[in-house]
């Protein structure tokens, strides 16, 4: 196992090379100049060139990235054109509320996902089975910001049981709170990856329960249920571990949507408001740090995988 977390920790050194070139690309080529963030209407050609050249924009491209790697290492992302605040600060400010959401929900999707996929691989094409299939399609289907809003109608507008927006009431410091508040952007979040994971755990199962350990339990005296939640689960699980890994890069995707249309205070809401105010600094450290989030999740789900198939370490 140390062999192997170590060879995935190297694996991802040049990985994170080329995701810091594509960062940095991204912002060169955008529209738009970070110095006129500073420019005023009575600002001399010679100011404005002073402020350029402050902040090293002056400079060839291949200096500019390797200053900013540099700093980047060191922990410095620069600092916000908009608030002036530094970039890595907000980004950790905001980490736990966006941390917190999207384990909720990937928790929840897969708690739910489980048992839903087991039942409806067990009791193929019967109507528990196709009523589940419909609900994994339209999970599939609903785009995140509609349901979202339709959410925020009903129980919001409508019933006034969940709040619409934020993470806290103002002046109200409770758990409770923000459970409440959390609620509705936690099953947005989690809606579509659920639908996705049931429908891999049903496939998975019907497959399982094809394999001869399946009919020697049967022959044993072993009851449906036994089977299904003691022996069949336990090979389902391998391909969950890999959804894992392959659905962040959606999940990070969604929480931005989710974080947007909720104000939940995280980092997609935080990069939403700098693509509008071409904060171009800010922009830039949120890609990368999710980038980061991105590889070390896929590094997560291969260790998790090994842990749970000691065979898996063998082969690789």
């Amino acid at each position: 196992m140390r062999q192997l977390i170590v060879r995935r920790l190297l694996q991802t050194i040049p990985m994170l090379f080329f995701v810091s070139i594509a960062c940095f690309a991204m912002i060169k080529f955008a529209p738009g100049d970070p110095v006129l963030s500073f420019v005023t209407p009575n600002m001399h050609a010679e100011d404005i060139e002073r402020i350029r050249h402050n902040l090293g924009l002056d400079k060839p491209a291949y200096i500019q990235y390797f200053l900013w790697i540099k700093e980047a290492l060191s922990g410095n992302l620069g600092y916000s054109l908009v608030n002036h605040q530094p970039v890595l600060d907000q980004i950790l400010d905001r980490l736990p509320a966006t941390a917190g959401l999207m384990g909720a929900s990937i928790g929840l999707a897969v708690l739910l996902a489980i048992p839903l996929g087991l039942l409806a691989g067990a009791n193929r094409n019967r109507w528990i089975d196709k009523l589940i299939n419909l609900f994994s399609y339209v999970g599939i289907s609903i785009p995140l910001f509609w349901l979202a809003i339709l959410l925020i109608y009903f129980f919001s507008i409508k019933l006034s049981w969940l709040p619409s927006m934020g993470m806290r009431t103002i002046g109200v410091e409770s758990a409770l709170d923000v459970l409440k508040h959390g609620i509705m952007p936690c099953i947005v979040l989690a809606f579509g990856f659920l639908a996705i994971y049931v429908r891999y755990i049903r496939s998975s199962t019907i497959g399982q329960l094809k394999e001869d350990y399946v009919q020697i339990q049967y022959a044993f005296g072993s009851s449906k249920r036994v089977v299904l939640f003691r022996h069949v689960m336990k090979h389902v699980l391998l391909p969950v571990i890999t959804l894992l890994g392959m659905s962040m890069g959606e999940l990070v995707a969604g929480a931005i949507v989710t974080e947007t249309v909720f104000s939940w205070p995280g980092i997609g809401s935080l990069g939403m408001t700098a693509v509008r105010g071409m904060d171009y600094p800010v922009i830039m450290g949120i890609t990368l740090f999710s980038s980061v989030m991105l590889i070390f999740g896929n590094l997560a789900a291969d260790i998790l995988y090994g842990i749970a198939d000691p065979r898996i370490q063998t082969k690789r």
